[in-house]
């Protein structure tokens, strides 16, 4: 995404093997990084490789999230913004899929407001089998 001008900033881990499906696990983190970057201007990818996890954080300088919607923003189709156009605001499925993705390969996200402003989405993910 960065190759192609878009304001993303990678803090890598050092190279390991994740056992995945990679096609469906780049799906799931552009959907991350889209959100990030449409509605928070810009995004910081942190990946952290505990030698049993990694965990991937993608930090963006946007509004943030209304607390109550944190774990709304997951179910299919809603958005926050309805008032939004449906051809440029997105269908509200982005996040469904991240989750289902995410979810299938054994790992987890949690969305939280980052004090600085912004949203912080946190994605951990099993490194499965050696």
């Amino acid at each position: 995404m960065a190759d192609a001008g878009r304001e993303v900033t990678l803090e890598p881990a050092a190279p390991a093997a994740l056992v995945c499906q990679p096609g469906a696990l780049r799906r799931a983190l552009v959907n991350l990084l889209d959100n990030a970057i449409k509605y928070g201007g810009s995004a910081l990818v942190t990946i952290r490789d505990d030698g049993h996890n990694f965990t991937v954080k993608i930090a963006d300088a946007g509004p943030g999230i209304p607390k109550p919607e944190l774990t709304r923003v997951f179910e299919p189709f809603y958005r926050i913004e309805q008032s939004r156009s449906p051809e440029t605001g997105g269908s509200g499925l982005g996040l469904t899929i991240a989750l289902g993705v995410v979810q299938a390969h054994g790992g987890t996200i949690r969305l939280a407001n980052r004090a600085e402003g912004g949203l912080c989405v946190c994605v951990v993910l099993p490194r499965g089998p050696q």
